[in-house]
């Protein structure tokens, strides 16, 4: 990170940003582009591992593009503010980021998929126990990123 003066490291306080955020962008790799998709998501935190869950169609281009990625990069951002200036070069941005990577795959156990519903529905209402119709679950895949690496920063 080129300014370490905006780096967070305080796992509580890079928590605490993730769990204001209301998108991650998935970024993937197509041939020689980049692919990037803004998605609705859950987390889930044991110990220092942090697991990324989203929810999407069992069809498209980024289950597609999923068997030829082997390491997969992840950005979500909150609290934009402009900061205003009397000129151009006077004015800043005021924001709260968290990039990072990790591996991402379709989860197959019926448990594990309700599990990680659970996680986007708990991230967005703080509600905890849901329910879920059987046959939309069949119907939709969930993605499971297993973050290797993160970083956060703020400004």
């Amino acid at each position: 990170m080129r300014r370490k003066d905006r780096e967070v490291t305080d796992i509580s306080k890079m928590m605490e940003i993730m769990n204001s955020c209301d998108c991650c962008r998935l970024g993937l790799v197509d041939g020689k582009e980049a692919y990037i998709v803004p998605m609705n998501f859950g987390y889930d935190r044991i110990n220092d591992q942090i697991t990324l869950y989203f929810h999407c169609a069992a069809e498209g281009r980024k289950i597609d593009l999923l068997p030829g990625q082997s390491v997969v990069s992840f950005e979500m951002d909150t609290k934009h503010r402009l900061i205003e200036g009397k000129r151009g070069c006077d004015f800043s941005w005021l924001y709260q980021c968290i990039m990072g990577t990790g591996t991402l795959e379709i989860v197959s156990d019926a448990n594990e998929k309700i599990d990680g519903l659970q996680k986007i529905m708990e991230h967005y209402t703080k509600k905890t126990q849901w329910e879920f119709d059987e046959r939309v679950v069949e119907r939709i895949n969930v993605l499971k990123l297993s973050v290797r690496t993160w970083s956060c920063k703020e400004h």
